[in-house]
């Protein structure tokens, strides 16, 4: 399958995010979070069904870190919290949609370090199907994934709960098996134990070693 689809992946500024894991990482938290979203955007960008990446964010150093991987990065003008921030970037992903249409504009979870691209691909794949999909956390809570065809309007509905949101809206849920990685988001502690135990990306693997985390249970 050819990359038809462009991502937008929202991106906190580091000193706010993954406040649930600073038991663990203590100051380093932010370079924790960072190499979360780093290996989040890298797995995205090697999704062969993915044709560009766009990361929302106005953070000082994770903007420069995340462009040199490949992603274009835009600044969040509406500032006015993660679905505005979604939509923004999905105007920048739609400038060029690919010929004929296919594939969509996608909004993506920052914090899926154990990100396999061909678990993306084969969500994205079945995505193209419908005109609005999404795929559950691990939680069945929440969404890691929201997806809108080409020519749909683009209407994400994170936060907490939002997969009944989504639901509500009319997106069709993806129960696809063998996707684990892409439903696996990092808040908590017992979240990052689940996700080591999958098999987490370089940035966070050397992260979590150097600082010598001890995660719950491992």
């Amino acid at each position: 399958m050819s990359a038809a689809w462009s991502l937008v992946v929202p991106v906190k500024m580091l000193r706010r995010a993954k406040s649930r894991l600073a038991v663990l990482a203590g100051p380093d938290r932010e370079r924790l979070a960072l190499a979360v979203a780093t290996d989040t955007v890298s797995a995205a960008l090697r999704c062969r069904q993915v044709r560009a990446v766009v990361v929302v964010t106005d953070d000082p150093v994770a903007a420069p870190a995340l462009a040199e991987l490949g992603a274009r990065v835009v600044s969040d003008e509406p500032d006015a919290g993660l679905n505005p921030a979604l939509r923004h970037g999905a105007g920048a992903a739609a400038v060029d949609p690919p010929p004929g249409g296919s594939g969509g504009v996608g909004a993506l979870s920052a914090d899926l370090p154990a990100l396999r691209p061909e678990e993306l691909g084969r969500a994205l794949g079945a995505a193209g199907e419908r005109p609005h999909a999404f795929v559950p956390d691990a939680a069945g809570i929440g969404t890691t994934l929201y997806a809108a065809r080409w020519g749909e309007p683009f209407e994400p509905a994170f936060g907490p709960g939002s997969r009944l949101r989504h639901l509500d809206a009319g997106a069709y849920e993806l129960a696809l098996p063998d996707i684990a990685t892409l439903r696996r988001d990092v808040d908590t502690p017992a979240d990052l134990e689940a996700a080591l135990r999958l098999g987490v990306g370089p940035r966070t693997a050397e992260v979590v070693e150097a600082l010598g985390l001890r995660v719950p249970g491992r």
